[in-house]
């Protein structure tokens, strides 16, 4: 194998408050350090600015700082500098999670607390599960009505067009 091929599989132990993690990450072994320290401390860091997630994430600040507003997070502050929490980071990440699956802040603050209230983790699986059940049956509704509308936008094209081809070319509507 040559030495520029020469690549090896390292598996780093990263204990957060959360619990253990397990990153298993490709190293080739003839790369600068300077990419592996990159790889460690965007990995292993405790504290994040409010840029630093809304880079990681792909939305603004101005969003950060909203959710920030609605209880979503809670920044610990510097003087003006929000610092964020590895609790924040993954709070952010259920929560643009949820918006995607088109929860409201408020609902995505609903299980957030009942998360941080509850002791069992059956109660919020129970809960997070009659909101997806919820917002599937609303989405199922809203696909039926689309395609009754679909349906109706189709039949009126198609009378448009059966009267448009019966008319004599030449004909002038007044």
């Amino acid at each position: 194998m040559l030495e520029g091929e020469l690549e090896s599989m390292i598996r780093l132990r990263l204990d957060f408050s959360l619990g253990v993690h397990y990153v298993y990450v490709n190293v080739d072994m003839t790369s600068s350090l300077a990419l592996y320290t990159n790889i460690l401390r965007g990995t292993m860091s405790d504290v994040y600015t409010i840029t630093d997630l809304a880079k990681e994430f792909g939305i603004t600040t101005r969003t950060i700082r909203h959710y920030e507003d609605e209880g979503l997070l809670a920044p610990r502050r510097d003087g003006q500098n929000r610092l964020f929490s590895h609790r924040d980071r993954v709070r952010l990440k259920l929560a643009l999670r949820g918006k995607r699956l088109g929860f409201s802040l408020a609902e995505i603050r609903e299980l957030f607390d009942l998360y941080d209230l509850a002791h069992d983790e059956k109660r919020q699986l129970e809960e997070f599960l009659a909101k997806l059940e919820k917002r599937r049956a609303l989405l199922q509704q809203q696909r039926e009505d689309i395609e009754v509308m679909l349906n109706e936008i189709e039949f009126f094209e198609m009378q448009c067009r059966k009267s448009l081809a019966d008319r004599p070319a030449n004909s002038r509507d007044h």
